[in-house]
């Protein structure tokens, strides 16, 4: 491909993208839908502009691969062992009852081979999380009794969709051989060994090693290279590549550099992923729509209708949810999903399903996908009388992994902060840009709520949740750094607040710039108990000594306020910390002249002092 006709289709691609996607998202369609247009509409059946389908879908399956490692980065033991019962219950059993039951019907009625019925149940039962929890996100029910049902179902998804693309190439050559491929099975396994391992006991000493470098860019660089190493280990050894990504995103879901390696491929991940869906749209058979109406609605209907009719019983029975909750439930579940166009993929490559076969159940995928914010619009309206009830104070599934502080620093102060903070049962995120604190806090155990990476950076914050957090504790102990997070967190969550560690009166006063109420100043408190203790050893009682250093505390803080409107001004600021100085002496001399005259009383003898 030469220059000229590389950048012609690479601006073709972002046109289409640019307009496809905003349309589709301004009528809560969600973005997947309009990367599947766009591709219909500059492929091959529609105004041709790009003809090159195969190298097109070759580069963004990679963003397939992507995907998949950004899953297994969120789905750590400890997360899916709080979630086991929605998940491993609901989850389980809608998977394995759609599958049977649309996997029976292609064999016995449709005349699949087993192999491809098996692949096409299993594809067919999983729905968009995409979708779902755009919905979701958007209509504000993610916390609800069916929201937080069916998050748990689309993780189960999610899970389940890998054992399927790790199945595909097992039931080709069982099929192709007439048997099962023992070697090829234990190949698989030996190959899944030796990554878990090697990851286990490799992946974070090289990423500590990179994180020393302190660069955004190598770190970029080492993401990519953990993925794309393991894709290329596992398809040398004739295993998805895909599976092998959704491993090294596992074996780092515990690491505290998730949420930076989150980060570092969210933009590769979006983009690769926006045009993996674009080349399916391009190699969507647009004309079986016109040729053959009644069998792709056909396909539609059933699809939409026997999984709604699982699904609904299902909530109810095992969910436990009202009536209502469970339609709507069904409804926004009974769509197909994204991971079925992988599978799919897959199998029509593989030979499991012909090219007819392919086309028409990815035809009748996108046209669910499609339908379902009108499905679940249209019953938001039938239902309008019965509002959907959110829990009052419920640390659920999802409640429970989203965070009410976003701690910054994990230093002297802010470990603190966090041992309160768990003692009390708030779920909280640490970030720190400091490998050697990580190792120290690794050594002590506990870690798991602490994450390595700059918590200045947006993308950082973004994984980290801080727009479902209440309260931004600054903990760290460089004021620069300290003032360029407080300026990146007041611009995208001002409803975040900020609780900040302060150095010195300088940088109190450019926090309370920032919109900081109040600062803390690190040494202020344990000077004033010092000042405190000195003052009792000197001969003063216990409550003189409390009543002089709570003065100062007062007078210091009214100063601090009257020195913030002109800390600009050296002069300013010399003259009212004099002023200050002197206000003090007056305060503790007036103070001191009835209690000289007091011990004059008790003891006659007692000689006059300067305060006298």
């Amino acid at each position: 491909m030469d220059s000229h006709h590389f950048l012609q289709v690479a601006v073709v691609f972002l046109l289409a993208t640019v307009v496809a996607v905003p349309l589709t998202k301004r009528f809560r369609l969600g973005s997947v839908l309009g990367y599947l247009l766009a591709g219909m509409a500059i492929g091959p059946q529609a105004l041709r502009l790009v003809g090159d389908t195969g190298g097109v879908a070759a580069i963004s399956e990679f963003g397939v691969v992507l995907m998949l490692f950004v899953i297994g980065l969120e789905l750590s033991p400890q997360r899916l062992w709080v979630m086991r019962r929605s998940v491993f219950g609901t989850g389980l059993l809608q998977v394995l009852a759609t599958s049977a039951v649309i996997g029976v019907t292609a064999w016995w009625l449709l005349g699949f081979t087993p192999g491809a019925a098996l692949i096409v149940g299993g594809s067919l039962a999983l729905s968009s999380t995409a979708f779902g929890l755009q919905i979701l996100g958007e209509r504000k029910e993610a916390g609800t009794a069916y929201g937080r049902q069916a998050f748990a179902i689309l993780l189960f998804q999610d899970l389940a969709a890998i054992p399927l693309i790790a199945a595909v190439p097992l039931l080709t050559s069982s099929t192709a051989s007439h048997g099962f491929d023992l070697m090829g099975a234990l190949r698989t396994v030996g190959v899944i060994v030796a990554v878990v391992v090697g990851g286990r006991y490799l992946l974070r000493p090289v990423f500590r090693f990179v994180a020393k470098a302190d660069a955004v860019e190598v770190s970029t660089a080492t993401a990519l290279l953990v993925v794309m190493g393991v894709a290329l280990l596992m398809e040398v050894a004739g295993v998805s590549v895909t599976l092998g990504a959704f491993l090294a995103g596992v074996l780092l879901a515990d690491s505290e550099y998730r949420h930076e390696l989150e980060s570092n491929i969210e933009p590769f991940k979006g983009l690769l992923l926006g045009l993996f869906f674009i080349s399916v749209g391009m190699s969507m058979d647009i004309s079986l729509l016109l040729r053959a109406p009644l069998l792709v609605l056909g396909l539609v209907a059933a699809l939409l209708l026997l999984k709604g009719a699982l699904l609904w019983p299902l909530g109810r029975i095992v969910g436990g949810l009202e009536r209502g909750d469970a339609l709507r439930l069904a409804v926004l579940l009974a769509c197909g999903g994204e991971f079925a166009f992988v599978v799919l993929k897959l199998a029509g490559e593989q030979g499991l399903l012909s090219a007819r076969q392919h086309n028409l159940l990815v035809l009748a995928i996108t046209l669910s996908m499609a339908l379902t914010p009108l499905l679940v619009a249209g019953l938001a309206k039938l239902l309008g009388a019965h509002k959907v009830r959110k829990p009052a104070r419920d640390f659920d599934t999802i409640v429970a992994h989203s965070p009410r502080v976003i701690l910054a620093g994990y230093g002297r102060m802010g470990q603190i902060v966090a041992r309160i903070l768990r003692a009390e049962g708030i779920p909280f995120v640490a970030l720190d840009h400091s490998v050697e604190q990580m190792d120290l806090v690794r050594r002590f155990g506990r870690w798991n709520d602490i994450f390595y990476g700059d918590p200045a950076r947006p993308e950082l914050l973004r994984a980290a949740q801080a727009d479902k957090a209440e309260v931004f504790v600054l903990a760290s102990d460089d004021p620069e750094s300290s003032l360029h997070v407080a300026r990146v967190v007041r611009r995208m969550y001002p409803h975040l607040k900020i609780v900040a560690r302060a150095r010195n009166r300088q940088h109190v006063w450019r926090l309370m710039d920032l919109g900081v109420d109040e600062p803390i100043r690190e040494t202020l408190y344990s000077s004033l108990k010092m000042t405190k203790q000195a003052l009792i050893a000197l001969g003063l009682t216990p409550e003189r000594a409390m009543d002089r250093v709570e003065r100062f505390r007062r007078q210091d803080a009214e100063l601090i306020k009257a020195q913030y409107l002109v800390y600009d001004d050296e002069a300013k600021l010399v003259q009212t910390t004099k002023e200050a100085l002197a206000e003090l002496d007056k305060l503790f001399e007036a103070d001191a002249e009835p209690q000289a005259q007091a011990a004059r009383e008790r003891n006659p003898d007692t000689p006059l002092t300067s305060a006298d």
